[in-house]
């Protein structure tokens, strides 16, 4: 079992900054990639960014690129995601994810991550 809890959401103008975070519990932390994904008010899930479990290898959406990045600590369970620039299009529920299957390459699939968090509300206001 994980358990996923994310803070840092919150009301931000266009163009400001936000730092996501997503503390996890229960299984071995540095053992497994993660993942951010969103849902925007009547949309489906999207993928936003995924880390391995090293953090060395990273990937981002392409309307996040440039502007998002996405880190882990091990050491504190936590992994993060810094988003700079944010656009109203940004706005969404925020969601970390768990894939305790331990690939080598992080997916970027909603469908391969078993343990989800509570989510999280950003609202970029324009």
């Amino acid at each position: 079992q994980v358990q996923l809890v994310e803070s840092g959401g919150g009301l931000v103008q266009a163009g400001g900054s936000l730092r996501l975070s997503c503390a996890a519990s229960g299984r071995t932390f540095s053992r497994y990639p993660l993942g951010w994904f969103r849902r925007a008010p009547g949309k489906g899930r999207e993928f936003v960014a995924a880390i391995s479990w090293s953090g060395v290898r990273t990937y981002g959406a392409d309307s996040v690129k440039g502007r998002f990045t996405i880190s882990r600590d091990n050491t504190q369970n936590t992994v993060y995601l810094q988003m700079n620039s944010l656009k109203p299009e940004d706005t969404a529920v925020y969601y970390c994810a768990a894939d305790v299957r331990y690939p080598a390459v992080p997916s970027t699939a909603a469908s391969e991550y078993g343990y989800w968090g509570q989510g999280t509300q950003v609202t970029v206001s324009s």
